[in-house]
């Protein structure tokens, strides 16, 4: 019977076949020993010199690594395999004979792997990642899925910028200009006056000529986006699908979390409340940290590693000025000078994983604000419609994929969180 290695549980005793690729090989005498992974897991095959065929263990001796192999035996409990299972080969067929490996167990440097991600995605420390990876984004669809959210997918090719015009990736699109969308968000503004509740799931674009450990010029996010919604309410719907988000990977990922190294204990304790703490908070505290930082600039992320320093959980930064934030943030009632907006910032120097915040909902100001910014008014008569037809408050957020992997992975980098990292020096493969 023909098995995955995740299935091998079920088959104690018994005879099974299971194809993958060899992992890893060591020989003693009159055992071969192959480490086999399928991509559900990995297993190590015993050849035994009287089990097989001299010609079989002849071959199982030389095997390179990354050979495609059929390998057929019983299955035997063994508590000391980190599967729990091993396999006593009986058969083996070479499906195909790799040629030799470039990715040796010596040290190598960022950028080899880097140039070789198609094949370092095969090793055990790129599985958990992108394991945990994929968790993450199963986590935060069910958690509004669940929630009543409606998902809508939002276009890649945008006429207008939503961030800033100077992180565009510009494309000719037929007659005209295109650019690769920065955030679905004004798109899911037109969503939740339709539907109430809703969210996105895709790639974002930056043409950010950053190096920075944090950035990716493509990049995931989800954005959630609720009508009849403020300020207070975005934080709360922020900081409740983080706990949840975090628990639930935990939980589904502890073993590949536990191969990363990943100390657990910080992510046990994101749990409610997070502090919350307004701009003005922030910079007393970075002025007593020796960060002085002049009101009305916004934080980069040595700023944020500081802040975060201060807190054994996610901080909710909110009330920056408005002038350091994006054209469609509404101001605060209470202090003009102010948007209605937050960041969460992870603990342990991770920086920023959320931004959101209350839009404008008032037509006119809107319709300025867009003057203001040098923005093509052509390109937002559409955005300007959801104010003319049914205006109400709401708000929403972005969480990017990348920065959640790395600080739940503990990753220095976020190049290791999305299967073909595309950075500022970066395309290929």
């Amino acid at each position: 019977m023909r098995v995955w290695v995740e299935e091998v549980h079920g088959h104690v005793d018994g005879e099974v076949t299971l194809r993958g690729w060899l992992y890893q090989r060591r020989s003693s005498g009159k055992l071969h020993f192959l480490l086999l992974r399928d991509g559900t897991g990995t297993i190590q095959c015993v050849v035994f010199v009287k089990d097989v065929a001299p010609e079989v263990f002849a071959i199982a001796g030389h095997l390179p690594q990354e050979s495609a192999l059929e390998v057929t035996g019983i299955v035997r409990a063994d508590a000391r395999s980190p599967l729990g299972f091993e396999l006593a080969v009986r058969t083996l067929r070479v499906l195909h004979e790799a040629a030799p490996y470039p990715i040796t167990p010596k040290e190598h440097g960022p950028a080899f792997l880097l140039d070789h991600r198609h094949l370092w995605l095969r090793s055990s420390r790129q599985h958990a990642i992108m394991r945990v990876r994929a968790s993450v984004v199963r986590a935060c669809r069910d958690y509004f899925d669940r929630r009543g959210f409606t998902l809508l997918d939002a276009p890649i090719f945008t006429p207008a910028a939503c961030e800033g015009t100077t992180t565009l990736f510009q494309v000719g699109y037929f007659d005209e200009t295109a650019y690769l969308t920065q955030s679905g968000q004004l798109y899911m503004e037109a969503g939740a006056m339709a539907f109430g509740k809703v969210y996105c799931f895709g790639p974002t674009f930056r043409a950010e000529k950053s190096k920075t450990r944090r950035h990716l010029t493509e990049f995931w996010m989800i954005e959630p986006e609720v009508a009849f919604a403020d300020l207070d309410d975005d934080m709360a719907l922020a900081e409740d699908f983080l706990v949840e988000v975090v628990g639930r990977v935990v939980e589904e990922r502890h073993a590949e979390l536990t191969l990363l190294e990943r100390d657990l204990a910080p992510l046990a304790r994101v749990q409610k409340p997070f502090p919350r703490l307004r701009y003005e908070e922030a910079l007393a505290l970075l002025a007593g940290a020796g960060k002085s930082v002049p009101f009305g600039d916004d934080f980069g992320g040595d700023e944020e590693t500081v802040l975060s320093e201060h807190f054994d959980r996610p901080v909710l930064v909110h009330r920056y000025p408005a002038a350091c934030k994006a054209f469609y943030m509404k101001t605060d009632p209470a202090d003009p000078r102010l948007a209605l907006c937050v960041d969460v910032l992870a603990p342990e120097g991770y920086g920023e994983i959320i931004g959101g915040g209350q839009r404008e909902d008032d037509l006119d100001t809107l319709a300025g604000r867009i003057r203001a910014h040098g923005l093509p008014e052509e390109a937002f008569s559409w955005y300007l419609d959801l104010r003319r037809y049914g205006s109400v408050p709401h708000a929403g957020f972005g969480m990017g994929i990348e920065r959640m992997v790395a600080w739940l992975c503990g990753l220095h980098h976020v190049r290791e969180t999305i299967p073909f990292p595309r950075m500022l020096e970066r395309l290929r493969p």
